[in-house]
């Protein structure tokens, strides 16, 4: 397992659990259940840490009463779809979206639906500098951006989880916007305020985001994984995307 932890490139683990399909389908031909789940094993490293921040995400909303559910517990569960269900995957290309989606299943059973505040959206426009400040104070305060409180996950998955500008900014006209960000923000203040904003969004908006930019995968992807039509996630995926540019622009005064 500690191999995996060196796949920077998350494209590329996308492409390392693609390759073991052949193999899988092999075990799973044979009814060898022990060879089966041993590969699977690495193949779930990107999807337990899915499944953690999903968990940590919900504990802090209050969405999942504290101390009942661990990673774990999902994660066995994922073994045991993943080998029932197997031959639902038509292809090497779909095999990781589709543990995804298995596991966005399994949470979606369990996590109570959100009971949403739009208050934060609908007034984004008109924070000033020091609400964001505190805003930020209360957020580090309340421990609700705390993603090791699931004790299960390694702390490494969390040193590569920042959030970079070009996921905001995604046209080529904003080069040097993110480099004036950049230099006057420092990547820190870059991740905190990012991570901050990001748990003030709708769940499903906020989990396409993740998907999107943190895992790497496609609008189709999403879809399958999400259940959601292509337009439903492209909608989400640019609602996050402009409410984040906003919030850029808004607290630090930046000029477009």
């Amino acid at each position: 397992m500690d191999t995996l932890e060196y796949y920077e490139n998350k494209k590329e683990f996308n492409v390392f659990v693609a390759s073991t399909f052949s193999d899988l389908t092999r075990f799973k031909e044979q009814n060898d259940q022990t060879s089966f789940n041993k590969l699977l094993l690495k193949d779930l490293y990107q999807v337990r840490r899915y499944i953690g921040k999903r968990l940590a995400a919900a504990l802090s909303k209050g969405n999942l009463p504290k101390g009942k559910y661990k990673v774990d517990d999902f994660v066995d569960q994922l073994f045991i779809e993943a080998y029932t269900n197997f031959f639902e995957v038509d292809s090497e290309e779909q095999l990781h979206p589709w543990l995804f989606k298995k596991a966005d299943e399994l949470l979606e059973e369990t996590i109570v639906d959100e009971e949403f505040d739009d208050y934060f959206l609908k007034n984004i426009d008109d924070y000033s500098r020091p609400e964001w400040d505190a805003m930020e104070e209360k957020f580090s305060t309340d421990g609700d951006g705390d993603f090791v409180m699931i004790d299960e996950l390694d702390d490494i998955s969390y040193a590569k989880n920042d959030y970079v500008l070009n996921h905001v900014f995604i046209e080529d006209h904003n080069k040097e916007l993110i480099a004036q960000l950049d230099k006057e923000l420092g990547r820190e203040n870059i991740r905190r305020h990012t991570t901050m904003v990001l748990h003030n969004l709708p769940l499903p908006m906020r989990t396409v985001f993740e998907l999107a930019t943190e895992f790497h995968f496609s609008v189709d992807e999403i879809a399958m994984i999400r259940n959601q039509s292509l337009e439903e996630v492209k909608q989400l995926l640019e609602n996050a995307r402009k409410t984040l540019e906003v919030s850029f622009f808004n607290r630090y005064e930046v000029k477009k």
